[in-house]
């Protein structure tokens, strides 16, 4: 018995020593796999976001060298992301050199690897351990219109996550430690009544580390053993909800990023078109205006309409990019008239491109819509013909009934498209290659387009032949005494 007991022992001694080392390598490389994890998610945040406030600045001021005006700005853009991140923040130039810091003792380390890595055009952070301090410095290039301006370099503190992520590990260590060291002195009388329970828990821990929360543990007893199992339960419920937390909050965020995203893209596509129309009857009116006071009248009127419509514009697009268009009220809009307007106020941007417009189109061709959302379609896709077609070209635009239908049809001469490309169209930010692609266009117009088309429960179709590209919009006619009959 009493060799038996010993090697028993031994035995548990044995396994207890290699079980103990395996568990705490396996928690520390847990946690340290889930602490990179976490530190990599941040820094792409923090790069999102202070690259949505660099753009914006870029985007207000146009400078004829990016990489002065980056250092120009400098000092603003470092107390300015200082401010917004709550983090130390190093603007460099592209060759690593330190033009301002809103703390220089952070960033005294040039031969640091994020740094070298950033000079050559990398993204990349570097993890700095200095006794119960843990810090990061994360660098990476500003890149503007395709090429480097500069560098941002971000000192970023992460000791308090390193510091619960020890103690989380201690306090793990120690109830393990605990647990086996009970199991050790009890084992060789209680060794049935205790082994097989456990095996149960060892087998349910490794289903919840390979990612099975949804098994639980049943033991009838009342002993320390079935309140484990209770414990084990609660904390896999607790563990389940906390990962339904998080994935919900990244959800919104990345939500909310896109909304943004989508917003700022529209803002700076939607404004170009009635700031041009304007533009244009100004310099008309600046060159013969006063000779022709008919045009003078009809040139002030429609800067002033355009004005008011592009104040009313701005004001609405934040609720666009937040609130789907569906969620607002639709009512009967004559697209005749609009239809008649836009062709009017874009006549002068194409006589800018030495084009001209053509207009055929029926009355009466009601639409059960937005007027706004109505008259930036047609903004948008007479906009496209005229950036895209060919020179001296002669733009058509017809709008008529076809059955219970409302067609209507833009036809410009253009470079032909392939099928490839055709499919494309619609997708954000997707240019056709063209010999008549407008510098700077960002590819939105005919997205917009789409998304205005879905709204209102239209189709819309482009066909390229013959040198010729045509684009088919469709609606449901609107019967206005139908809705009194129904009314009556």
């Amino acid at each position: 018995m009493r060799r038996i007991s010993i090697k028993f022992l031994l035995g548990f001694l044995l396994i207890f020593s290699f079980s103990f080392v395996v568990l705490s390598q396996t928690v520390k490389e847990i946690i340290h796999s889930s602490n990179q994890n976490l530190i990599t998610t941040e820094l792409v945040g923090l790069k999102n976001n202070s690259n949505v406030y660099v753009r914006q600045t870029f985007l207000i001021n146009h400078f004829t060298s990016n990489e002065l005006y980056f250092g120009e700005i400098a000092e603003d853009l470092g107390n300015n992301l200082n401010h917004a991140t709550g983090n130390s923040v190093g603007v460099y130039t592209v060759n690593g050199e330190l033009i301002y810091a809103s703390d220089k003792s952070l960033f005294s380390h040039p031969e640091r690897t994020d740094l070298q890595e950033a000079i050559g055009g990398k993204t990349a952070y570097n993890i700095n351990y200095e006794g119960d301090e843990t810090s990061v410095l994360f660098s990476y290039p500003v890149v503007i219109d395709g090429a480097k301006v500069g560098i941002l370099r971000f000192y970023k503190d992460f000791s308090l996550l390193y510091q619960q992520s020890n103690r989380i590990l201690d306090t793990t260590l120690y109830i393990t430690l605990a647990i086996f060291a009970v199991t050790f002195l009890f084992s060789f009388i209680l060794s049935r009544h205790i082994t097989l329970p456990l095996g149960k828990l060892a087998r349910a821990s490794s289903e919840v580390k390979h990612g099975n929360l949804d098994i639980r543990i049943r033991f009838k007893r009342k002993d320390e053993i079935g309140r484990l199992a209770e414990n084990f339960n609660d904390m896999i419920n607790q563990i389940s909800l906390q990962i339904n937390i998080i994935r919900k909050d990244r959800d919104q965020l990345k939500d909310l990023h896109e909304q943004e995203k989508r917003f700022f893209d529209n803002i700076t596509h939607e404004l170009k078109t009635p700031l041009t129309s304007i533009l244009g009857y100004a310099e008309l009116i600046k060159a013969n205006g006063e000779k022709d006071r008919p045009f003078f009248e009809k040139g002030m009127n429609h800067i002033i309409e355009e004005s008011k419509r592009l104040h009313k514009m701005v004001l609405k697009l934040l609720e666009v990019s937040r609130t789907h268009a569906t969620s607002q009220d639709h009512y009967p809009v004559d697209t005749s008239v609009v239809l008649r307007d836009v062709v009017d106020s874009m006549s002068i941007r194409a006589k800018r491109y030495k084009k001209s417009i053509e207009l055929d189109v029926e009355n009466g061709l009601s639409l059960l819509g937005q007027e706004d959302r109505i008259r930036q379609l047609f903004i948008n896709l007479i906009d496209n013909a005229i950036k895209y077609s060919l020179e001296f070209s002669v733009i058509t635009v017809q709008g008529l009934q076809v059955d219970e239908k409302i067609r209507f049809i833009i036809n410009n001469p253009s470079d032909p498209i392939d099928t490839v490309q055709l499919k494309k169209l619609f997708e954000p930010f997707y240019l056709a290659q063209s010999k008549g692609s407008e510098e700077g266009s960002v590819g939105l117009g005919l997205s917009i387009v789409k998304s205005i088309v879905d709204e209102l429960q239209g189709s819309i179709s482009i066909i390229s032949e013959d040198n010729h590209t045509v684009v088919s919009v469709e609606f449901n006619l609107f019967k206005r005494t139908e809705v009194a009959n129904s009314h009556g």
